[in-house]
């Protein structure tokens, strides 16, 4: 007998680019909607990399949901540079949940990212003894690196390492892309969790390419073969309880997705729980979503499991073309298409 509706405890969204400004505006209460918490990633530019620039993000965040009760979980931009005592100042803020590290030149805005880790030992150190995440974006990011292989380079060369140097640091390997990834934080303490993307679950390399080039299917860590994307599903049929919800949605206007060079992001917060749900369900675990996108970010984060519940009703919708952002417009994942699960207002 085909499921005619889910009611699961209200999720979080554990990996979320909001921007700044107009854009923010138009994208937060989708993620309102669904979600009661989101990890913020602090890459606007410039960066978020103290407490006070923090304070006045959270603000604009606030202010941009207005009338919901999502709270937003802000982080800082890890730099070469940030002091041990800007680590003492987040952890004393209790709004700021973890640090994001980005290798220079990996992704949207990183240029201000961490050229060597090394660099960081003494903010890593201090996070080590006051509780603080890190959050990785793991890829090596040296001009000799195969595109394909920066996820799998980056955890031989960085990760494995650093876990050895700071064995009670807690790391989340963000939106993890590969069969070594999934294995690493397997086989890794409890101190090391991911998060996995809808894209990175729903598709595979093909999808840049079929038809013609697919902006809107460009994202970094890049889509990977088919091989990697079957070891991600092999997670979620698996219920491991260290892996969970980040979309790592990410807005970008349409020209710019369409241009001679395109950005990465893909925007999947206007359905994000809708299309998870499509996919616990094509994988025949939908009873496993519920500890993915509810319980286990929160048990590794140490917060307390929401309270309210979600209601998800199987009813087909179409996916718009495309939603507003700001004076522009964006192109959202799977734009067009159909989908089997819809949200109950």
């Amino acid at each position: 007998m085909t499921k005619k509706q889910l009611t699961i405890t209200q999720p979080d969204d554990w990996h979320l680019h909001l921007r700044d400004g107009d854009a923010l505006n138009s994208v937060a209460p989708f993620t309102a909607r669904q979600f009661a918490r989101a990890i913020i990633m602090p890459n606007l530019n410039p960066p978020v990399t103290t407490v006070v620039q923090a304070v006045e993000y959270l603000d604009h965040i606030l202010a941009a949901v207005d009338g919901t009760n999502f709270e937003p979980l802000m982080t800082l931009y890890l730099t070469d540079n940030t002091p041990a005592e800007e680590i003492i100042a987040a952890r004393k803020s209790c709004f700021i949940k973890a640090l994001k590290l980005y290798p220079a030149g990996a992704t949207t805005n990183s240029d201000a990212g961490v050229t060597n880790i090394r660099h960081c030992d003494a903010a890593l150190d201090e996070m080590q003894k006051c509780g603080l995440p890190l959050l990785v974006h793991g890829e090596a990011t040296g001009p000799e690196v195969d595109v394909f292989d920066r996820e799998k380079v980056f955890i031989d060369k960085t990760l494995q390492p650093l876990t050895q140097r700071f064995p009670e640091l807690k790391i989340v390997f963000e939106h993890i892309t590969t069969k070594e990834a999934a294995d690493f934080v397997i086989q890794s303490s409890d101190n090391v969790a991911a998060t996995i993307t809808p894209q990175h679950l729903l598709l595979n390399r093909n999808a840049l390419f079929q038809g013609g080039l697919q902006p809107h299917n460009y994202c970094l860590p890049v889509l990977k073969r088919d091989t990697h994307q079957h070891a991600l599903l092999e997670v979620i049929r698996s219920g491991h309880h260290k892996f969970f919800l980040g979309t790592d949605s990410a807005p970008h206007t349409k020209h710019k997705k369409e241009s001679a060079c395109g950005c990465a992001g893909i925007f999947s917060a206007h359905a994000a729980i809708e299309i998870y749900a499509m996919i616990f369900e094509q994988q025949n675990v939908l009873d496993k979503l519920e500890a993915f996108a509810s319980f286990n970010g929160p048990d590794f984060y140490g917060l307390p499991r929401n309270s309210k519940t979600i209601t998800l009703i199987k009813e087909d919708w179409p996916i718009p073309d495309e939603y507003p952002l700001g004076n522009e417009s964006l192109v959202p994942f799977l734009a067009g298409q159909t989908i089997g699960w819809k949200l109950a207002e």
